[in-house]
């Protein structure tokens, strides 16, 4: 069964990997415009992004025996 969600986990790594980036390109962009403060869009992009990353880490083998 460990398998099974192989190709869902890499998906959501491939996903985490993507927000990240466009975080990145947010980030930049808000200091290309001289903003003083985090843009709201990156922040809303890293919390996607870490809720991703804990999803595809549920669906990795080590997680295979924990009981609900």
């Amino acid at each position: 069964m460990s398998g099974d969600f192989d190709d869902i986990r890499e998906r959501l790594e491939s996903i985490a990997e993507e927000l990240a980036d466009r975080a990145i390109e947010v980030l930049r962009a808000s200091i290309e415009d001289g903003a003083k403060e985090m843009p709201i869009d990156e922040k809303r992009l890293t919390r996607a992004r870490r809720a991703v990353e804990k999803a595809a880490h549920l669906l990795t083998d080590q997680q295979q025996g924990d009981d609900w």
